[in-house]
């Protein structure tokens, strides 16, 4: 038995290598796990589900073919995934954060975006895009205005990410303690950061804890591995 975790593939027809990769992945490795999970960025952009693609139904056919169970959770690039997305691939959205049980041990799953708290003009902006309110006005415009909203948006994104210090763009130690206490687990797994990695935490109370971090796809790709004995973390190399 085994369950899969994923995140921040950040998938788009631009980049064939990480469609290919993902498309492998699927046929080699998650049909043959209990559960896959994916927290988040699944895509670069997701402009809602009414956006229909050849790019998009080639993904979202792929999902729906593979027979385990399937999780989803919104990441700050595809926060726009809808029902109609989820009846299609037989994927179940999941709330963020959430926590699940992995073989008698909780586990809090959660994108990680709502974690850098340090990063105030990050956090004020997914504020806003996290609004039921902006969501609902923002799926009424035409694709072609979602689209030129969401490339500004991009350009915006990647001057903030060359111009903030790259310890306030990570995860605040103390919100990260915080929210593992308050959810009573001592196992938390999450993507959005980009610094895959293992760490060994202690909360406020002196428990030992362990926060894994899912890495991004690009040169090579990320996957937990969890079974009743084990959690690795592995990456493999994609071909370009």
């Amino acid at each position: 038995m085994t369950q899969l975790f994923i995140s921040d593939l950040h998938l788009h027809e631009s980049r064939p290598d990480l469609t290919h990769a993902f498309l492998h992945f699927l046929e080699h490795d998650a049909v043959q796990a209990e559960t896959l999970y994916i927290l988040g960025d699944f895509f670069d952009v997701w402009l809602g589900d009414d956006h229909d693609t050849r790019f998009n139904r080639q993904v979202m056919d792929a999902l729906a073919n593979l027979s385990v169970k399937k999780f989803l959770m919104h990441g700050n690039r595809d926060f726009l995934i809808g029902e109609e997305f989820c009846r299609a691939t037989g994927a179940e959205l999941l709330d963020d954060p959430c926590v699940v049980d992995l073989y008698g041990r909780p586990a809090l799953l959660m994108h990680g975006d709502s974690l850098c708290t340090r990063d105030e003009e990050y956090m004020a902006v997914r504020q806003v895009l996290r609004d039921g309110n902006f969501q609902r006005e923002f799926l009424q415009k035409s694709i072609d205005e979602r689209a030129a909203f969401a490339t500004d948006a991009r350009g915006k994104s990647k001057e903030h990410t060359r111009d903030t210090a790259d310890d306030i763009m990570d995860v605040t130690p103390s919100e990260v303690a915080k929210t593992m206490q308050h959810h009573q687990v001592d196992l938390l797994i999450h993507g959005h950061t980009h610094r895959p990695d293992v760490h060994k935490i202690s909360l406020g109370d002196g428990t030992p804890a362990t926060r894994i971090v899912l890495g991004d796809w690009d040169s090579r790709g990320w996957v937990l591995r969890v079974s009743p004995h084990e959690l690795a973390l592995e990456d493999f190399r994609i071909e370009s």
